[in-house]
């Protein structure tokens, strides 16, 4: 199958990014952006419905676009994905590791259940999709990895032992696979958010995330598209001599 022929503009134009959780939130605003900016975009996501409406809306854009349900804690659909990926494009230029969750409790009270989760889907998913891909990238010589940490990873947050524990976790997959992976021709890089004004907070009090605004110097939660800015430039050639960084996109929160 073709795509359709990209504008000298885009920035991605013609590769083919496969991303997770790309269904809500960042990984939504990830997949549209990547999109507009000519990539063939491989929506991945738990949810058919979802799915399918990211898939329309990154089509609507004229780019070309396919979904695929998957659970990334299932190493058999991760693996059966990027095979039907590669059987129908050939290559996977760009993996952006986004699919996360949370389960927060103080460490006194949260359960094992809880820990396990947050374990299995943050990091653990992490490593079934990059270890999925990378064969694939390195026979053709190149690709991109970028993997979702956060600021809580580097500083950590009052209840959210395993989501810290997570996040902290890919910043060192990152820094070991562009080790490993640089020689290759692939990069891996981690961008770490700060406060986004994502689904995720929707159970959260205004008044709450009012105040979770102005501890940020730039006084505002980012947005979904503030990320999925960041993760397209790190894709694409502007970033070709960028590997190994955990770059913050926080408004100055940790300033």
């Amino acid at each position: 199958m073709q795509a359709n022929t990209p504008s000298p503009a885009q920035r991605l134009a013609g590769k083919v990014s496969l991303i997770t959780g790309a269904a809500q939130g960042i990984g939504l605003a990830t997949a549209l952006k990547f999109a507009h900016e000519g990539a063939i975009v491989i929506v991945c996501d738990v949810k058919q419905a979802a799915v399918d409406a990211a898939v329309t809306q990154c089509q609507a854009t004229g780019a070309q676009a396919v979904g695929y349900v998957v659970d990334v804690t299932q190493r058999d659909m991760v693996d059966a994905t990027v095979q039907s990926v590669l059987a129908q494009f050939g290559r996977i230029d760009v993996l952006v590791n986004n699919a996360g969750i949370t389960q927060d409790a103080r460490l006194q009270k949260m359960t094992l259940e809880q820990f396990d989760r947050v374990i299995d889907v943050n990091l653990r998913g992490v490593f079934h999709c990059a270890q999925a891909v990378t064969d694939s990238m390195v026979a053709q010589g190149s690709g991109v990895i970028l993997n979702a940490s956060s600021v809580v990873g580097i500083y950590g947050n009052f209840g959210q032992t395993n989501y810290a524990a997570t996040k902290f976790g890919v910043i060192g997959f990152t820094k070991t696979w562009s080790r490993e992976l640089g020689p290759k021709g692939i990069r891996v890089n981690a961008v770490a958010p700060g406060f986004i004004a994502t689904p995720i907070l929707s159970t959260i009090p205004e008044k709450v995330i009012t105040e979770m605004a102005a501890r940020v110097p730039l006084q505002r939660l980012g947005e979904p598209e503030d990320i999925a800015n960041v993760y397209a430039f790190l894709a694409s050639d502007e970033a070709a001599y960028i590997s190994g960084a955990v770059i913050e996109v926080a408004g100055g929160l940790t300033l």
